[in-house]
């Protein structure tokens, strides 16, 4: 079903089968662990230039890491601190060029230089984690790379419903 080795054409369309992929591993799955799971697998194997992608789950309190591809991460973010206490507190994608410049950022892996992490907000408007892209390349990431992750975020909201 999924390899990385198929993924053609330009940016966006590599993203467009990125998203086909995303939906077939979803497809009858309900289980936000499992989901979280493969979609974590799929987006670190399948998007060039990573060394960590995703999930922090909203507890009520904090964020509290999920599923994931990548070394170690820091347990718990608070909504206050860094790039995806950013994303969950203002429900906005945050996409940072050089997180070593952005105020408050944690360095759960010191090779990380840019980051993207999508809100993860159901339709009632309550925040249920966010989705946290990491690469060692500064300004890895531009508006095709954050419109095609936030098209597999919403297909994985689409998935708890």
């Amino acid at each position: 079903m999924f390899s990385a080795h198929t993924l053609t054409g330009s940016k966006p369309e590599q993203y467009a089968q990125l998203l086909a992929q995303a939906r077939a591993l979803l497809a009858g799955e309900r289980d936000p662990i499992a989901n979280a799971a493969n979609l974590s697998a799929l987006i670190y194997h399948g998007v060039p230039g990573l060394n960590w992608a995703g999930f922090y789950l909203f507890d009520g309190i904090e964020l509290v890491v999920g599923p994931f591809q990548g070394l170690p991460a820091c347990v718990r973010i608070p909504l206050d601190k860094g790039v995806c206490g950013a994303a969950a507190s203002t429900r906005q994608t945050q996409r940072i060029a050089d997180v070593h410049a952005f105020p408050g950022h944690i360095a759960c892996d010191s090779a990380s230089q840019s980051e993207v992490v999508v809100p993860l907000v159901r339709p009632d408007g309550a925040l249920f984690g966010v989705l946290d892209i990491d690469s060692p390349q500064l300004d890895r990431f531009d508006a095709d790379d954050q419109q095609g992750l936030e098209a597999i975020a919403q297909a994985y909201l689409e998935s708890l419903a």
